[in-house]
């Protein structure tokens, strides 16, 4: 006892001089210092703290779009709360039409690289060859009383210079006039947004987004998000009430977010009634304007104006779509808790496929998505057809995928289907779960693709979706170049960006619910995270304490090893050795005698590793245990009973080393001589003692013929090629051990 004493105090005292001069970075470890701490306003749990707060802004706005320009000016007034408990000098707006501007400093970066031979776009999308006018002339910025503000403007955003501190928990209003050119999307690469021109007919789809000047984001975590835009890293926003007015050429429909105010004075008497009718229609969309009433309208060019006004409720942001090309269905969709309307506008060039299927995969998106989080709380879901694109806002999307001549293969029909679920989808994440794209894409991008993908198994069964095996050939890639997860947005290399923002958060997700934790738990704390910080501000801290708190269990191995390193799963079943029980001595029952049970031999090497069962099993002897085994217990254990479980039964020690470097759960296949399998599952946690190296022993009735790890391609083991037992020798064997495991 004293030696064993000594022995711990030693280890421990070895231990903490290590914790001290070499900080422990094993891979079952807390991940506590590689997130922000827990405090007050973010709690240990993942949720809200009872001093949580974030601020407010709320815009009254009137925009004009001038179609012989291309040119969108504006006026808006911001009332913003500052509900920190902080006093505030300035205030940060943020400029992102700046971006377009030939002099940004982000121009061409993103396709920077020049080929023997390359199309004239790309070349247009590398050099600008044809310039075009880009970015805001701010007019004024004037507080409640008519008196300028000083402001001062870098690249993509503004500070305002208030004349006294904005105190905590005080208001202020004030005002700006602005315009810019509306740009081609057909000049500049990752165009969220701009005009898309129709030469066939001489007509222009106009999306506007991201187009007025707007708050920027000031939290408990960095105090001011005033990290410029560089078109990778989308948008950190608060949220705030909207009135917004819109006025266009007459004959246009504009699609919006928000609850249009004014419909009598914008919409005809039989739109109206084809609306009415549409709230009414939950099996299938209603034309509101077809396709016979927008090419009229196409050849007429009303140069008179009207003015839309919508109104919204806590969103944070604000986008729509106009053009007197838009074909409009809507269909009702019934939720639990409410009635939304989902929508598609689409030129006649998205026929016939959009009038199809765009308003049948926003319902189907609302559906599953508010099973899985909250009710979707807007009034409208709504689609645009657009050219090249997938882009998401509050209520509203811009969505590539068109027919070529009235045809679409079925590959593009699945890829169009799959943005418009993808792009609604954008409302749950980040729009109302309103995480910081700029910082974290992957916590809206990841979050979504993972329920788009769900969506997708569960309505269109027969589309192909995302599967742990995706990502394999992304995690095989070369680690000198490879980023893990929790990487910022703008620093992702491009080649590496889908694949590790949208497709490995989404394998993550599915492991852990259909692998790890399971999909009834993991389900709840899913949707625990959802409704926690909706309406609110989360932090990848937030997601990860939250899903632990909900399931009671320890996800910090997972969390290092996913999000925070670039290690890929790679187990390889090295050994399997097999031994076989009889009984030597006939008498059993007489606990005097030293009875012994062989275990027959596999071979003239009993060390040497076996290549397979052929040579049968190995020879070992359990003797009877001695007294001084026991120690001070008194009691004995019931070893004939332990001869008797053991007599004619297989004994299977399995060796299995961790290549790759990221631990999992490891699922066994056993395949018995007689044709039968049966599977054994194995937590993580094998792996706390020796992440390298694991040895586990199975007693098993049946003769095994085969032993396969990861049998059903759960985990995205890069090398299935050493998942099996004997070894696989060929290349044809390995095509048929995959086939038979899909």
């Amino acid at each position: 006892m004293r030696l064993l004493l000594l022995l711990i105090i030693s280890t421990f005292t070895y231990s903490n001089f290590q914790a001290q001069t070499q900080p422990w970075q094993g891979k079952f470890e807390p991940i506590d210092n590689m997130i922000a701490p827990p405090n007050s306003y973010r709690t240990a749990s993942g949720a809200p703290g009872n001093a949580y707060w974030q601020q407010r802004a709320n815009y009254d706005i009137k925009a004009t779009i001038d179609e012989k320009t291309n040119t969108l000016s504006g006026e808006e007034t911001i009332t913003y709360f500052n509900n920190s408990p902080d006093d505030l000098s300035y205030l940060w707006i943020q400029l992102e039409q700046n971006v377009n501007k030939k002099e940004n400093e982000d121009f061409g970066d993103i396709n920077n690289n020049v080929k023997d031979e390359i199309s004239a776009r790309k070349m247009q999308f590398l050099t600008r060859a044809i310039d075009f006018p880009a970015g805001y002339s701010i007019k004024y910025v004037k507080d409640a009383n008519g008196n300028n503000l000083k402001t001062l403007v870098n690249n993509t955003m503004m500070k305002v210079k208030l004349n006294s501190p904005l105190k905590s928990g005080e208001s202020i209003r004030f005002s700006m006039a602005w315009s810019y050119p509306i740009t081609d999307r057909n000049m500049y690469l990752l165009s969220r947004e701009g005009y898309e021109y129709f030469p066939e007919d001489d007509n222009t789809v106009y999306l506007i987004a991201h187009w007025f000047p707007r708050m920027a984001v000031y939290n408990d975590t960095e105090g001011w998000q005033n990290q410029q835009f560089q078109k990778l890293g989308e948008f950190a926003l608060e949220f705030g009430d909207y009135n917004v007015e819109i006025t266009v050429p007459e004959d246009h429909i504009v699609a919006s977010t928000g609850t249009l105010q004014n419909s009598d004075a914008v919409l005809t008497k039989t739109q109206r009634k084809r609306f009415d009718e549409a709230k009414k229609s939950f099996d299938k969309p209603v034309m509101i304007t077809t396709k016979e009433e927008v090419e009229a309208n196409e050849k007429q060019k009303s140069t008179k104006q009207k003015t839309w006004k919508y109104s919204a409720k806590n969103i944070r942001d604000f986008a729509f779509a106009s053009s007197r090309k838009f074909l409009w269905d809507a269909q009702a969709v019934k939720l639990p808790t409410n009635t939304v309307m989902a929508m598609s506008y689409y030129p006649k060039e998205g026929l016939p496929v959009w009038q199809e299927e765009s308003t049948k995969a926003v319902m189907h998106a609302l559906e599953v998505y508010s099973e899985a989080t909250f009710d979707y709380p807007y009034p409208v879901a709504i689609s645009v057809n657009t050219s090249n694109i997938g882009m998401e806002f509050p209520m509203i999307s811009f969505n590539g995928g068109r027919a070529i001549n009235g045809e679409m293969s079925d590959r593009a029909k699945q890829g169009m289907i799959g943005t418009i679920i993808h792009e609604v989808g954008h409302n749950w994440f980040p729009m109302i779960v309103s995480s910081d794209e700029r910082k974290w894409m992957w916590m809206d991008e990841g979050l979504n693709t993972f329920l788009h993908q769900r969506t997708v198994a569960e309505r269109y069964p027969d589309f192909n979706s995302v599967t742990p095996k995706t990502i394999i050939p992304f995690m095989s890639g070369d680690k000198n170049i490879l980023r893990p997860i929790m990487t910022t947005s703008d620093n992702e290399l491009m080649s590496q960006f889908g694949a590790n923002f949208y497709l490995k958060p989404t394998v993550g997700l599915q492991m852990l619910r259909n692998s790890i934790i399971g999909k009834e738990l993991f389900d709840e704390a899913f949707k625990e995270y959802a409704n926690r910080w909706k309406y609110k501000h989360p932090n990848p801290g937030d997601l990860f304490r939250t899903l632990e708190d909900a399931t009671a269990t320890d996800l910090d191995w997972f969390f290092r090893g996913w999000f925070f390193t670039t290690d890929n799963v790679d187990m390889e079943l090295s050994n399997v050795k097999w031994f076989k029980v009889y009984e030597e001595n006939s008498n059993i029952e007489d606990q005097n005698q030293t009875s012994k049970i062989k275990i027959e031999a596999s071979g003239d090497n009993a060390e040497a590793d076996a290549k397979d069962f052929s040579n049968g099993p190995e020879v070992i002897t359990m003797t009877t245990t001695p007294d001084s085994e026991y120690g001070q217990f008194l009691s004995r254990l019931d070893e004939p009973e332990i001869r008797k479980q053991l007599s004619g039964k297989n004994i299977y020690e399995v060796t299995i080393k961790n290549k790759g470097g990221l631990v999992m759960p490891v699922t066994i296949e056993w395949v018995y001589t007689d044709g039968t399998t049966e599977t054994d599952k194995l937590p993580a946690q094998i792996w706390r003692r020796n992440e390298y190296e694991v040895k586990k022993t199975f007693i098993k009735a049946k003769e095994v013929s085969k032993v396969n790890l990861d049998p059903n391609f759960e985990f995205a083991d890069t090398d299935t090629k050493n998942n099996s037992f004997p070894k696989v020798e060929s290349k044809s064997e390995f095509d048929s051990f995959k086939t038979k495991s899909k």
